[in-house]
């Protein structure tokens, strides 16, 4: 009987399992995020050290800054922005990490509506 429930124990203990969380292997380097808008595929490649990301787009180029509020979580605003909306700033929160990408939660600061990706790291 005390097999059974150790047995149990351990099995619980495995699925309760935190997900690995690594973000300082994330924190620089050359990424690609792709998402389905309206129905197409999209790609965003991007490049980050620990203060600048440049995006590329649909062939344009975007530069933010960034501050990081932990090693898992940071703040993007564009040195540039060329509308009022692109003026706000986005939170980005390393949700976790696995070998090359890591899925991640975004949106406006301040706003609770917030989307989810997957990064993968070049």
């Amino acid at each position: 009987m005390k097999k059974i429930v150790l047995i149990g124990g351990l099995l619980f203990l495995a699925a309760c399992k935190e997900p690995a969380r690594d973000c300082t292997d994330f924190k620089t380097g050359k990424f690609k995020f792709e998402s389905e808008i309206d129905g197409v595929m999209k790609t965003t490649f991007f490049e980050r050290n620990d203060s600048i990301e440049i995006e590329t787009y649909e062939g344009k180029t975007d530069t933010a800054s960034i501050r990081w509020v932990n090693d898992c979580e940071y703040v993007l605003r564009k040195l540039h922005p060329k509308s009022m909306a692109e003026e706000k700033a986005v939170n980005i929160k390393i949700l976790s990490t696995e070998e090359n990408t890591y899925l991640f939660e975004y949106g406006m600061v301040g706003n609770d509506n917030k989307q989810r990706g997957t990064a993968e790291k070049l």
